[in-house]
Formats: structure tokens, sequence, C-alpha cells
């Protein structure tokens, strides 16, 4: 079984492209984007799920742009203003599964959906799991997300992960070898996460020692990560 090397932290990362234009459309992922595009969700509410490094963060990232929807860490909701969220008429809640176990954060959950409901406003929410499998403790809140509607990103395949890696490279106007694509899929972490991560250091190896991207080169990365774990 092949190894799948750490992801070590690298200059030269480029700032998130998260914009529609940047999101790769694959078999994967369609479903998931219809329903974002269309916006016609019952009862104004929809839940993502997927894997880490399936899109789901950029998908809210689409729609919270599209909407001037505000976007909010669950983490944050404890502390936050619900009734002005509200006011927005569509929010976005990333890893929303971590209000799970914390009262605060499950109450304003709450609030907030009520709030959004009552005002005929929209909800977006992105977890790993569905809600089922959040293990709220606020019986309510559980039965109302419960409710939503569900869509579920499949992990990405080699193609989406080629298209993937080929426009990161075109994104820092890096040229490489036909064959280096088809070299890094079967050893590479498979996500979108690490797919950003291994083309900022394939080019940041490549600039520390003056020379292009070669299949040496990314032999060499993909030991050096081995090396770190």
């Amino acid at each position: 079984m092949t190894r799948q090397p750490a992801q070590m932290p690298m200059p030269l990362a480029l700032p998130a492209r998260l914009a529609r234009a940047d999101f790769v459309a694959a078999p994967c992922n369609a479903h998931a984007l219809g329903m974002i595009e269309r916006g016609d969700w019952p009862a104004g509410k929809l839940v993502l799920n997927g894997p880490e490094g399936s899109g789901k963060t950029h998908l809210l990232h689409v729609w919270a742009e599209a909407q001037q929807a505000r976007m909010v860490a669950a983490a944050a909701l404890r502390e936050a203003d619900c009734a002005a969220l509200a006011a927005q008429g569509a929010v976005a809640i990333d890893d929303a599964c971590g209000v799970a176990g914390d009262d605060a954060g499950e109450t304003a959950l709450f609030h907030l959906h009520n709030l959004l409901a009552a005002r005929g406003g929209r909800l977006l929410l992105a977890a790993r799991a569905p809600v089922r499998d959040w293990r709220l403790g606020l019986p309510d809140l559980a039965s109302r997300l419960q409710a939503a509607a569900h869509v579920m990103l499949g992990a990405p395949d080699d193609a989406l992960l080629a298209a993937v890696l080929t426009k990161l490279f075109a994104d820092r106007q890096v040229s490489v070898p036909d064959a280096l694509i088809p070299y890094l899929l079967p050893r590479m972490t498979r996500s979108l996460a690490a797919a950003q991560a291994l083309v900022a250091q394939l080019d940041a190896e490549a600039i520390a020692r003056k020379k292009p991207i070669s299949l040496r080169l990314a032999a060499d990365v993909m030991q050096m990560s081995l090396d770190l774990e």
C-alpha cells in the first residue's frame, strides 16, 4: 500500500482561490454544485456533507458570494449576534458539526435557524457527517436540522485531482512535464487541500533549487514528506 505523505507547511502558498470560476466540476461534486447554483432548497436550508478536502468550504464561498451571505465558523456562533446574522437573509456555516456538545453554540444555531426561517431566509451548513451523526444535545435543533436537505460530495477521483493540479500549476504560471501529474496521482493524499499543499511544495523546492519541476524533484519532495512523518 502506498504511504500517504505528510503535508508540510511551505512558503510561497498563494491565497486560496474560492470563486466560482475556480471550482472544478466533476461527477463527485456535480449534485452539490447544482444544489448550490439552483438554491431551491426545501424550507430554505441545505447541509453539505463530505470528507475533508472534497470542496465543501469552496462551495460555501461560491454560494456566499452569489447570495451576499454571511460566512460564519461554527466555533464563532456562541459569540455571534444571531439577530444581525439573520437580518442578512442568508448565512453559511462551515464545520457546522463543531457546535455539538457546546450548549451555547447549539443554542445560538437553534435561534439563528428559527430567525432565518421566520424571515424566509436561507441557511447553508457544511460538515463531514450528516446531522444524525453530530450528537447534538439540543433535541429541537437536531430535529430541525435533520429535516434539511442533505447532499453528499464524494472524495475527489483521479480526473478531478488531475484537473485541479493542472489548474493550480497554471495559476502559478508553472510549466510541468506531461508525465508529472500521472506520477503524482497515485502517490499523493486524496484531497483538494493536499493538491494545493503539494503544488506549493513543488514550486517552493523548484525555486530553492533554481531548477524546473521534474519527476526527480517530485520524487525528492515526496520522500522529504515521508521522512517528516
